[in-house]
């Protein structure tokens, strides 16, 4: 037998179940799990079906239980079902976890008469017998004659079944009497509320499984086992049926909660305009888009998901259950933010126009080529929680139900519209082999008709907004290509309407595939988007660092002090909300939680300033190169002097540290350096361009340096250390000689280098630390600590170790050419976050050091 052995109306409905958040299995035991015998004691389980509920009990998110008839003693002895799997018997009153009511010293007395009384009636017949449980008896007619069960059962409804206090439960040759309530409908809510299940489904073939039928309410549903009259939704022939029905539920639910299908992180590539961001797989569904924001709620997040998170797909037509065939390449438009996917016969080009009002976002499709396509729409606003309503009207796509307006302009196109549980898609197949076929994704607007503008002309303008800015670029010579893509995903993060910078594109992105650590980096961090600026002033562009240092005025106005700063802010410059999990959707390859906003907000990270007081000093510089009039505008210094003045008044804290590490504050290593960093750039950009420095400025210098060298070096592991008074390591360190508070000549420096290659390099990449978090699970290692031990060996004189490990860093960016923010030199894959910016500017930098 196989799951199409079971209806198509189970199976889809299975399948739909199976991707609740919280889900409930629960199964009666005699006809369900195990055949029914004549001999009560002889009901051993289906081997399958116990297969099936122990691996459905092993899932996250998922709770397994079988409620009986039975004693709670014998259903566990009989069922041999392990302690995860939740037992329920005496019809719902006897719990693995104890009764739900109290027996009563009354009640007691009551079952001790009730039971003499039934033993009574059955010594009269033959076959006859009584099961006593510890809140209830039961007289068993299975194996008597009719004549006799007749009149047996006939006796006990006239006799003990009608005293107070006896609750009557019959079955299939059975009546129980209780003197507590019993009620396998209850039973399924105490359960249900236990696990918390969005939905629950429950097998039964008797006649008190109806009443946990009658509880089953919104998603649930029930499955009867036989014939019979029943309020189950579907039906199942037998106990093998049911043991076929767990597994293919079993199989689909793994499949959605360990996302099996999911893309390696490394192969997707991201669409950006000014204002917005949006991933695709490498077969050219949209997997990830926000709006209105890069930092709101997605439209699109199978990424994190299924498609029941919503995607927007363009594939080859394939007949009947043939596999579409993979796409034989995908590839930027160069030194664009176009995408071309490209197979046999077919192309669709991608790209984010630029000509719409803030607060719109738009995707076009262009798919050309002689082969018929599939294009499939799945939208899924408020990442996958809104419920909405695809409309077909003559020019496209209406979606109702979201906050937003959402149409989709596809002239000519027919569309065919299915409801799959909350969702609607709709599907169509076009061909366009008489001209483009354009489709013209537009959230924000209820606008459906043509924009002034033709798709060429759009496209165009797109294009050139990137390659115009991209040919002004000084990049580094080593790897031209490669450099270039990083500088345009630089620039991709950039959000222009504020001047805030993205760390990354997305949320929740593991560090370790099946594992907790996910976090939410769509969101501007002072000290990355301070990092990001500076790499792209490196190579020649000013207007980035420009606009957000303009930012950063607005976000000083909004605190007491620039020592209160905050860590991260939105992209408009706000507070972050609360940290919050989409239990909705399983994450990336089954790794949960997804997280939206980031409780790092709220941290002491005192590394922040340094990296803005740099960037100050590298835009001066800039400005003077091309003669700008004013390298070093008042603003600029007054903003340089904030930092040393937030400096002075923090530095001696503990704090948090860069990596975020959610524990106890600690005297952080490199959090230190930052601060002497920031008075000693101040020191320096003040010198260089003519300013008057506070005469204390100097003295702050020398005494951070001095207590830095003092307290974070440890001669017991020849290294300077994550902190002071401890001898774990952190890549972080290094910065004690790239920032130059040490000379790169010192010994404690090269000691340092090489403790960190010892204990944090992995082949291709450098861990941050391997110290105990307070987290559970691991990570891989970072892409930028593998470009800071690149420059680190560069000033120590190991150049053929930097050439070496900066090829090993390049060979880890995808297909077209993105990096994420860790790697598994293991499974030699990526994980995190993607695309990067520390990434990426470590890619810059290195290039740089490596061709100077």
């Amino acid at each position: 037998m196989s799951a199409q052995d079971l209806s198509p109306e189970l199976r889809r409905a299975l399948k739909d179940i199976a991707r609740t958040p919280r889900l409930l299995v629960a199964s009666d035991y005699d006809g369900c799990m195990a055949p029914i015998v004549s001999r009560p004691e002889d009901a051993r389980p289906n081997p399958d079906s116990v297969r099936a509920m122990r691996a459905i009990a092993d899932l996250d998110s998922t709770t397994a239980a079988v409620i009986s008839g039975r004693a709670l003693r014998d259903l566990a002895t009989l069922s041999r079902l392990p302690a995860e799997v939740h037992l329920v018997g005496s019809h719902g009153s006897e719990f693995d976890i104890g009764f739900v009511h109290e027996i009563s010293a009354a009640a007691t007395e009551l079952l001790d008469t009730v039971v003499t009384e039934l033993r009574a009636i059955a010594v009269d017949y033959e076959g006859v017998t009584v099961e006593t449980k510890p809140a209830s008896t039961a007289l068993h007619v299975r194996n008597a004659s009719d004549t006799d069960s007749d009149s047996a059962l006939h006796r006990v409804r006239v006799g003990p079944a009608t005293w107070d206090g006896v609750q009557v439960t019959e079955g299939k040759s059975v009546i129980e009497l209780a003197v507590i309530r019993t009620d396998k409908g209850q039973a399924l809510d105490i359960l249900r509320h236990q696990a918390g299940a969005g939905a629950a489904i429950f097998f039964g073939d008797d006649v008190t499984d109806e009443k946990a039928f009658r509880r089953l309410h919104g998603p649930d549903f029930g499955v009867k086992v036989g014939d019979g009259d029943t309020l189950a939704t579907y039906r199942v022939t037998d106990t093998d049926q049911v043991a076929l029905a767990l597994a293919f539920l079993y199989e689909e639910r793994r499949a959605w909660l360990r996302g099996e299908n999911a893309a390696p992180i490394e192969r997707l590539s991201m669409l950006a305009s000014p204002r917005t961001v949006a991933l695709m797989t490498p077969d050219a569904k949209v997997c990830w888009m926000c709006h209105p924001e890069p930092d709101s709620a997605a439209v699109f997040a199978s990424l994190l998901g299924t498609v029941d998170a919503g995607e927007f797909g363009v594939r080859p037509h394939v007949d009947g259950d043939r596999r579409a065939p993979l796409p034989q390449s995908q590839r930027y438009v160069d030194g664009t933010m176009t995408i071309a996917t490209r197979w046999a016969g077919l192309e669709v080009v991608d790209y984010l126009p630029h000509d719409v009002a803030p607060g719109r976002t738009d995707l076009v499709r262009v798919i050309t080529g002689s082969v018929p396509a599939m294009v499939e729409f799945a939208p899924r606003p408020e990442f996958g929680q809104a419920s909405v309503q695809i409309e077909a009207v003559e020019d496209g796509l209406r979606v109702y139900g979201s906050n937003e307006p959402i149409v989709l302009r596809a002239p000519g196109v027919t569309w065919r519209i299915d409801t799959e549980r909350f969702y609607q898609r709709a599907t169509a197949v076009v061909d366009a082999s008489n001209g483009p076929v354009v489709l013209e994704l537009r959230c924000g607007t209820d606008y459906i008709g043509e924009e002034e503008r033709t798709e060429t002309q759009r496209r165009e303008l797109a294009q050139s907004y990137w390659s115009d800015w991209s040919a002004g670029l000084a990049l580094p010579v080593i790897k031209p290509d490669l450099m270039k893509r990083s500088a345009l995903t630089l620039k991709g993060l950039v959000h222009a309407d504020t001047g805030s910078i993205m760390a990354a594109a997305t949320t929740s992105l593991p560090e370790e595939i099946g594992g907790v650590r996910n976090w939410d980096y769509r969101y501007c961090w002072l000290r990355d988007a301070a990092l990001t600026a500076s790499a792209l002033v490196s190579v020649g562009s000013h207007a980035e660092a420009e606009g957000y240092l303009t930012w950063l005025y607005r976000v000083l106005g909004t605190v007491n002090g620039p020592e209160w700063l905050h860590p991260l802010y939105t992209l408009a410059g706000g507070g972050l909300p609360p940290e919050a999990i989409i239990d909705s959707l399983p994450g990336y390859a089954g790794s949960r939680p997804v997280r939206v906003g980031n409780a790092a907000n709220q941290q002491v990270q005192l590394d922040v300033f340094g990296p803005i007081v740099e960037l100050i000093g590298h835009l001066a510089d800039a400005r003077a190169a091309t003669d700008d009039a004013t390298p070093l505008t008042d603003a600029d210094w007054d903003l340089v002097a904030n930092m040393v003045w937030a400096v002075e008044r923090r530095w001696f804290e503990p704090d948090h540290g860069i990596w975020e590490i959610r524990g106890n504050p600690r005297h952080h290593v490199y959090s230190k350096v930052m601060c002497w960093m920031t008075v000693d750039r101040a020191l320096k950009i003040g010198e260089r361009f003519g300013r008057e420095v506070e005469p204390g400025w100097s003295v702050l210098r020398d005494v951070i340096a001095g207590q830095v060298i003092d307290q974070g070096w440890n001669a017991e592991v020849r290294s300077f250390t994550a902190a002071y008074e401890g001898t774990d390591l952190d890549a972080a360190t290094l910065h004690i000689g790239l920032a130059g508070m040490i000379d790169p000549a010192d010994p404690r420096f090269t000691q340092t280098v090489e403790a960190t290659e010892a204990e944090l390099r992995s082949g291709a990449t450098v861990y941050r630390y391997h110290h105990d978090d307070g987290l559970p699970g691991g990570e891989g290692g970072f892409h930028l600590c593998a470009a800071w031990l690149v420059e680190a060996y560069l000033l120590i004189g190991r150049r053929t170790d930097a050439e070496a490990l900066f090829d090993q860093l390049v060979k880890a960016a995808g297909p077209t050419g993105l990096l994420s923010e860790e790697y598994d030199p293991v499974a030699e894959r990526s994980l995190g976050n993607h695309p990067q910016a520390y990434s990426h500017i470590g890619l810059l930098r290195c290039a740089a050091l490596l061709a100077g």
